[in-house]
């Protein structure tokens, strides 16, 4: 008799047929757009791009899948996929009343919407709606910030001040990317990211300011020696990138503030050239993301 897969690889096996870690997700947006007239951000590939987004969408995917087979006693895919609107609706629903974050419930729906191939998977329920003031990551001290001490680390910090990178980035990072006179950025230092977010490779211009800051970690050592061998593992990156963020935007815009902190932003509330600068020395494609979690 042939063995029955379990439930959960039936999922991961199906998880692996949205592999597009080497296709660019920017192309097939562009790709869809073109063929349905749609121009909406929200346009989804259908396809999985980065290592990170399989990880955290397979997390979300099994941890639902699992609770269906305790909670239904569901062991076979095509079941799940029968009931996944009702399904997914009560799972979202339990969740809603255990108070998890509005992020953490958008990611579920956009795994499993993913997983079941549903644009409008448990539309009926609706989702506490984000809000920037609920963002708590790097707003004020956090619990592992104890564990962190700063003045252990002055190389590594002012590297993510002058630069912006993200912890992947700055841990993958070799001596030979750093360019000390860029004929493309008018010969003035900048850091190469051969492996950015989704796969993209780009070039972000130091800091102002802050040259020597990134120059010191080049000076006599090879090419292909990391520049940071080491990463402490409680260092709040995402400070770091909004501390760059808002720097480079006031450098870019003189004579402006940063936009400000609350209520909705209208065109005159920021310079959206140096807002757009911002999101491609970040790596973002998307000004209203930039804008919201390091701008202002």
């Amino acid at each position: 008799m042939a063995h029955q897969k379990s439930v959960i690889k039936e999922a991961i096996d199906r998880l692996d047929t949205f592999r597009g870690i080497h296709e660019s997700r920017r192309d097939a947006k562009r790709a869809i757009r073109e063929t349905t007239g749609q121009s909406l951000w929200t346009i989804s590939t259908g396809k999985i791009h980065s290592h990170t987004t399989r990880k955290v969408y397979q997390e979300q995917v099994l941890g639902f899948v699992n609770w269906a087979r305790d909670t239904h006693g569901i062991k076979h895919l095509a079941l799940l996929d029968e009931r996944a609107d009702e399904l997914v609706a009560q799972y979202l629903q339990l969740h809603i009343k255990e108070g998890k974050s509005p992020y953490t419930l958008q990611t579920e729906r956009s795994a499993l919407r993913l997983f079941f191939q549903k644009r409008n998977l448990a539309s009926s329920v609706a989702l506490p709606r984000r809000t920037r003031i609920a963002i708590t990551r790097s707003r004020g001290p956090a619990g592992h910030d104890r564990h962190f001490q700063p003045a252990n680390w002055p190389s590594l910090l002012n590297f993510l001040r002058a630069t912006g990178l993200r912890r992947r980035e700055v841990k993958n990072l070799l001596v030979g990317d750093i360019i000390e006179r860029d004929p493309d950025y008018n010969d003035r230092p900048t850091v190469k990211v051969v492996n950015g977010k989704g796969g993209k490779p780009r070039t972000v211009p130091v800091l102002i300011g802050r040259e020597q800051d990134v120059l010191a970690m080049k000076r006599g050592r090879p090419d292909d020696e990391l520049v940071f061998p080491a990463i402490p593992k409680h260092l709040d990156v995402h400070s770091y990138r909004r501390e760059f963020a808002q720097a480079m935007y006031l450098y870019h815009a003189p004579g402006r503030s940063l936009p400000p902190s609350v209520g909705r932003l209208k065109p005159d509330d920021y310079d959206r050239d140096a807002a757009q600068q911002v999101s491609e020395a970040l790596g973002h494609n998307r000004i209203d993301v930039v804008l919201r979690h390091y701008i202002r």
